[in-house]
């Protein structure tokens, strides 16, 4: 399915960097500096990190690019896995007051959907939505992909609890 370009209206919105985000990007150089600022700017609009360049809209990375005064062309040199963006995940939930979700969250989460969710929503989806909602209240980094379905599908397995 194709994306719907983003406007400049779009772009200024969810894509410019504030002055405590460029204070962020200012000691980094080159594809580092492009890649942690479009990591941020992706963060603070949809709560979670990229799984990886693909899922970055084409014109948003032009658009940072040009603030960071880095070619944009740069981010194809970017490492998406290793200790440098580990560690840039963990400078931008520090920023933002998120934290990564730990064993105990998903517990807390899995129990919030139990007691608040399940008993009124059945479909799956929507649980999801619930809890990827609840993640963003709590400030707490969504689980992968594989830990949000064990955690969405837990409340739901048993039997339909009474209204």
């Amino acid at each position: 399915m194709a994306r719907t370009p983003l406007d400049l209206d779009e772009l200024v919105e969810h894509w410019t960097l504030l002055k405590d985000e460029q204070a962020l990007v200012s000691g980094k150089r080159g594809a580092t500096r492009l890649g942690f600022a479009v990591l941020l700017k992706f963060y603070t609009q949809y709560g979670r990190f990229p799984r990886g360049r693909a899922e970055l809209p084409g014109e948003a990375v032009e658009f940072v690019a040009r603030q960071v005064q880095v070619p944009a062309s740069e981010l194809g040199f970017y490492d998406w896995t290793g200790r440098t963006v580990e560690y840039h995940r963990a400078q931008i939930r520090e920023h933002l007051g998120f934290r990564e979700c730990s064993v105990a969250h998903a517990e807390k989460l899995t129990a919030y959907l139990a007691e608040h969710v399940a008993d009124k929503e059945r479909r799956p989806e929507q649980v999801r939505v619930e809890l990827l909602a609840r993640c963003r209240t709590e400030s707490i980094e969504p689980p992968t992909a594989g830990r949000c379905d064990r955690i969405v599908g837990a409340p739901l397995c048993g039997r339909p609890r009474s209204r």
